[in-house]
């Protein structure tokens, strides 16, 4: 009998990351990474209003690309027997489509205007929209922004739309609906994009649109005509169900077969947001939180139905039933800034080299790798040094993108590596400010697994996580956490496994390191802690 091979497919912010992993053991048989041309050149964004667009074409040439990498890796053997596919992206990131379901990129009239791409889910531009949804929810019959924390986000689907709606008159004509780019990749391979037919992710629907079965679906359509006459109709032309990531969208279309050299008519499987995926391939379990570490932090965490009852959590990003995986509750919280901030204090640091010096990039580079090894020999607080992680806004708790950070403490002794500890820390204590409000709200938290670049790559960073919220930290072995969850996924959709557990139990890499919590620094962290959270108040009243 021949081997059975399963493909995960991460989109992430700069890239798409692929595998090949045998769905008999988890062994991976290749990986690949391909960079966006568009989005690596710098176009369609500009930072200095929070504006961070994607062109579907990145995401149509990077999957081909990426694909052809790690079959080429494989083999045709390998090829000839893969038996599915599934795939994992970033979220909340949306896009106007036409009535075919056609992205309104990928029209000729619209081939370079930004507002017809997808909304990458960090772009900020949307307050406003998000602001006045809010403020709607709260005089509604229904509060439609219950199971998202109470606080709809201008990062999420409907703020997005309706900001591009309105910025950009021009797509109102063709502007038939909208996708996420979870729910557009496997319907664009199984070659069914219509609106009204695309099968649609609970994961995204729940978390980022609003969507709960108690209220029939998304939002009514007199909540979003009310909101903005620019919304009216597009209820009727979306979606009522959806369906959780392990299940079989269809199979892959002639055309697509061809094109990415696979068999014809393997499964695709529903898409689902990278977290929440990743969450399933670092093999997460009933009440064990899972922080995806990157440029921002995700926390995602499942429990039963009967433990959470009817409660609804304050402040996060929003509870779904079948969110992570079939049978549970879905919780989703995060910080829409943790690498970013030491990317940014690298940048300050290095803009002498780079602006003066004209030294090598290399030397930049090195920065980090100097601050990390002299921070670490600091005693925690630094003298009375203390951040705010705010520098990207804050997502949970209790979702304001206007909030900033800061930095208190400053003496003419300060060192650069005294604020780069500081650093480290306040994003250490926006973590356990997310546990704490998990906690307060009933939601218990046995244990906690990290995966990501940074879980993987710094120690020091992990060590202090680990000291500020009190306790142990599993890292994930494989490097590809999110694309190995997406495989998992397709290797349920495919019928190779009767349930995400099985696919886990067979396909699980395991652990590869475990950080326990030094005591008596915990015991300083604790008081450190308060300092943060007063600065956090003062922040919010600045």
């Amino acid at each position: 009998m021949n081997s059975q091979y399963v493909i995960g497919l991460d989109y992430g912010s700069d890239s798409v990351r692929c595998v090949v992993v045998d769905a008999k053991n988890g062994e991976e048989k290749g990986s690949a990474v391909c960079y966006y041309p568009r989005w690596k050149a710098g176009k369609y964004c500009d930072p200095t209003c929070n504006q961070y667009r994607q062109h579907p074409l990145d995401y149509i040439e990077s999957l081909e690309q990426v694909v052809k990498d790690v079959l080429a890796q494989c083999g045709k053997e390998v090829a000839d027997n893969v038996c599915g596919m599934s795939f994992d992206t970033t979220c909340s990131t949306p896009v106007l489509t036409d009535r075919e379901g056609t992205p309104l990129a990928l029209l000729p009239a619209y081939a370079e205007n930004p507002n017809a791409m997808f909304v990458l889910w960090k772009d900020h531009t949307a307050i406003a929209e998000s602001d006045e949804i809010n403020d709607l929810a709260r005089k509604w019959e229904i509060d439609y922004t219950k199971y998202s924390g109470g606080i709809y986000s201008c990062e999420w689907v409907w703020s997005k739309m309706l900001h591009c709606l309105r910025e950009d008159p021009s797509l109102r004509k063709d502007a038939w609906a909208w996708i996420e780019h979870c729910d557009w990749m496997p319907a664009l391979l199984t070659g069914n994009t219509l609106p009204e037919k695309v099968v649609r992710s609970r994961c995204a629907a729940g978390h980022k649109a609003m969507w709960h079965a108690s209220w029939g679906g998304l939002p009514s359509e007199e909540f979003l005509a009310t909101l903005d006459p620019l919304l009216s109709g597009f209820r009727a032309r979306l979606y009522t169900h959806t369906y959780t990531g392990d299940t079989r969208v269809g199979g892959l279309s002639a055309g697509w077969a061809e094109r990415l050299g696979l068999p014809e008519g393997i499964a695709v499987g529903v898409g689902a947001i990278d977290c929440h995926v990743g969450a399933v391939g670092a093999e997460i379990t009933p009440n064990v939180l899972v922080k995806a570490m990157g440029t921002s932090t995700c926390d995602i965490l499942m429990t039963s139905p009967e433990k959470i009852g009817e409660r609804v959590i304050r402040g996060i990003c929003g509870q779904v039933d079948g969110s992570v995986m079939p049978g549970y509750v879905g919780l989703e919280a995060g910080q829409s800034a943790f690498g970013d901030i030491y990317a940014w204090f690298r940048k300050v640091m290095s803009w002498p080299l780079r602006n003066i010096a004209h030294a090598d990039p290399d030397l930049e580079d090195r920065i980090l790798n100097v601050l990390t090894e002299q921070a670490e020999q600091l005693e925690p607080g630094c003298g009375g040094l203390v951040a705010c992680d705010w520098f990207n806004g804050r997502r949970t708790p209790d979702a304001d993108p206007r909030m900033k950070g800061a930095l208190m403490g400053l003496t003419l002794s300060t060192s650069a590596p005294a604020i780069f500890r500081a650093l480290v820390e306040a994003t250490a204590f926006g973590s356990r400010a997310i546990n704490e409000r998990m906690i307060e709200e009933g939601v218990e938290i046995e244990g906690i697994i990290a995966l990501g670049g940074i879980a993987r790559k710094s120690p020091f960073v992990m060590q202090v996580m680990a000291d500020v919220i009190g306790l142990p930290i599993r890292v994930a072995r494989t490097s590809q956490t999110c694309a190995a969850g997406a495989a998992m996924f397709a290797a349920v959709a495919a019928g190779i496994y009767p349930s995400l557990e099985m696919a886990q139990q067979a396909m699980g890499a395991g652990f590869d390191m475990e950080y326990m919590p030094d005591p008596d620094r915990h015991a300083v962290y604790n008081r450190i802690y308060e300092s943060y959270r007063k600065l956090g108040t003062s922040v919010e009243d600045f």
